[in-house]
């Protein structure tokens, strides 16, 4: 995609990221907010959502109960685009999305309606945290991108 070919080319500086430099910290988490939220509803609907990094999905997974009984569940994961993971070389266990399961992407439209934002301020918003984020990776920097 156009975000990813843009995240493996480029460097990051201040002047590829004038919207984050606008926005106050409360306004950059409420949009990321509203993001996680559009992400939050999707999985309930059992969709993956592509945000152009990587890939929010539901996978299958077991766990143990008591007496040793194991119980099938879905799991709630981030899957790193493949492009980046080689990019900067990073390790991360091989997880495959079922067939099955809808790809979408984040519609901004939907996510500037939740959050009163405009919609070009939501997507150069979002568009900007994922460039910092690609920047903390290849200087290998730790990361915590907070979800609800």
């Amino acid at each position: 995609t156009k975000m990813q070919n843009y995240l493996l080319t480029k460097s990051v500086g201040p002047e590829e990221l004038p919207t984050l430099k606008e926005l106050s910290t409360s306004e950059i988490c409420k949009i990321w907010s509203g993001a996680s939220h559009y992400i939050h509803r999707q999985l309930l609907q059992k969709r993956a959502v592509e945000i152009g990094a990587g890939t929010f999905a539901l996978v299958p997974v077991h766990t143990t109960v008591e007496e040793g009984k194991v119980l099938p569940v879905e799991r709630p994961v981030f899957i790193l685009s493949k492009p980046l993971r080689t990019f900067y070389n990073l390790e991360c266990d091989e997880i495959k999305i079922l067939d099955e399961t809808p790809i979408v992407h984040l519609d901004f439209e939907e996510i500037a309606a939740d959050t009163h934002f405009r919609r070009e301020i939501v997507e150069q918003c979002i568009h900007e945290i994922l460039l910092c984020f690609a920047g903390a990776l290849r200087d290998s920097k730790e990361v915590e991108f907070s979800f609800r």
